[in-house]
């Protein structure tokens, strides 16, 4: 067996090892990209650690540290209640609450399995209030978590952007962002019909609730036996100087980056963070007391493990092997959408961030012979790895079935798996063609 062919067995097994063993990705790569390296590649482990991702370990350390702290000093609460309010306190919009809200915290550089953490308690207790459906509710924290991570402050798009500059491919950040924004909200608004979030609820006692003149739900078609509940559960926000300092410290974050993005200032993202991080720190330290412990460090691990393997194998020259046997199949749309199912399938049963990390450097040789269009390839791939997230067997999915009652949770767990097993399929088909078909027949008319 030739060493490419062994190195790229071994990438296949991490994954398949991480998904069934519960082992670290993150850490696993590292350890096989030494012993690959050093024994089937016969290079020093210098060369090795040439490969690891300094840039990206510094940008996702710094962020996921400043949202550390936002989180602490109550911003993320803060949020999801002004946006409540903002729609006027109505049940019916708050899927949609919910959705910006959670793509708001990773699109300012939070993980997605964090942010899911964080908003999931919140929208399904609200789902078990109110009696709205959890499977509504959880798809809006799963897909807003990765609407969000796509934008060029999110850890998907820090990741890819990223990747694609190193190769000389150059990024389309926008492209990629509104492109998987779409097809996630598209899937939202889909399970949104579905599950009813358009009609009223039904109360305990079987009759509808109605909001009465003082904007009290209350349950009719039984009046003997009325049911009340409050337009929200949540707790106003107390306007402390942290809390407010925080705010401005992430606003400010994402200012910068749009403004950096688009005139080019050459700012480091995660050295920008850092600097805030040690400002607010500064001026309030108990708020920060901690808040290194909500660094993405999992996540940080996996990605810098990914990375250095699969550097490993670009530098030893696997990748360009493996893009020219993918090239010479002869066939670039059949082989783009192979790249997009091998996406949404292993992005089912293991990390998305794991999968767009190892699956677009390997991607790039065939992006280079210009058969496909690069943003649209990325963003099909990108929308494969993402929308699947609801599978139970993701960590997303995951989380919002445990976070589901105990009556629910049955129902929950099927339902994600249904919304899984379908996006799995339809995905990569309708992302492929949009974005891949279609552009290249619009081009060659």
């Amino acid at each position: 067996m030739s060493p490419e062919v062994i190195s790229i067995v071994v990438l296949g097994a991490l994954f398949v090892l991480a998904t069934w063993r519960n082992v670290h990705l993150g850490a696993a790569a590292l350890a096989a990209a030494w012993l690959v390296g050093l024994f089937v590649f016969q290079v020093t482990t210098g060369d090795v650690l040439a490969g690891f991702p300094a840039d990206l370990f510094m940008t996702l350390v710094g962020v996921t540290f400043l949202f550390g702290i936002a989180e602490r000093t109550g911003v993320i609460t803060a949020l999801v209640y002004w946006a409540f309010r903002a729609v006027g306190g109505r049940v019916a919009w708050m899927p949609w609450v919910i959705f910006f809200v959670t793509a708001a915290i990773t699109a300012v550089g939070a993980a997605t399995p964090a942010a899911a953490a964080i908003v999931g308690p919140i929208a399904m207790g609200f789902a078990a209030r109110h009696r709205t459906s959890p499977i509504l509710m959880g798809m809006a924290v799963i897909q807003g978590a990765s609407a969000g991570s796509f934008a060029p402050t999110g850890v998907y798009g820090m990741i890819i952007n990223e990747i694609l500059v190193r190769n000389g491919l150059g990024s389309s950040p926008f492209v990629l962002f509104f492109a998987s924004l779409a097809a996630i909200l598209l899937t939202v608004v889909i399970a949104y019909f579905m599950y009813g979030g358009r009609r009223r609820r039904q109360a305990a006692n079987g009759g509808d609730l109605a909001r009465d003149g003082s904007g009290t739900l209350t349950a009719t078609g039984n009046p003997g036996n009325p049911v009340e509940t409050t337009d929200s559960d949540l707790a106003a926000p107390v306007m402390s100087g942290p809390l407010i300092a925080s705010l401005i410290a992430v606003i400010g974050l994402v200012v910068l980056v749009a403004v950096d993005v688009a005139v080019g200032f050459g700012m480091h993202l995660g050295f920008v963070a850092l600097i805030l991080v040690v400002v607010l720190a500064t001026i309030f330290p108990d708020a920060a007391k901690g808040a290194v412990g909500a660094v993405a460090w999992p996540t940080t691990l996996l990605v810098c493990g990914v990375v250095t393997y699969v550097a490993l194998l670009q530098n030893q020259g696997v990748v360009d092997w493996l893009g020219n046997w993918v090239a010479g199949i002869g066939a670039p749309l059949l082989a783009a959408l192979a790249i997009c199912f091998i996406a949404a399938i292993v992005s089912a049963l293991a990390s998305t961030t794991g999968i767009l990390t190892a699956l677009v450097p390997l991607a790039v040789p065939f992006l280079l012979t210009g058969h496909v269009w690069v943003a649209g390839l990325i963003a099909a791939l990108a929308i494969s790895a993402s929308v699947v997230d609801c599978s139970p067997f993701s960590t997303n999915g995951a989380l919002m079935v445990a976070y589901a009652s105990d009556e629910r949770r049955d129902y929950a767990y099927r339902h994600f798996l249904g919304w899984g097993g379908g996006t799995v399929l339809l995905a990569p088909i309708v992302s492929w063609f949009l974005l891949i078909v279609l552009p290249g027949v619009i081009i060659r008319s």
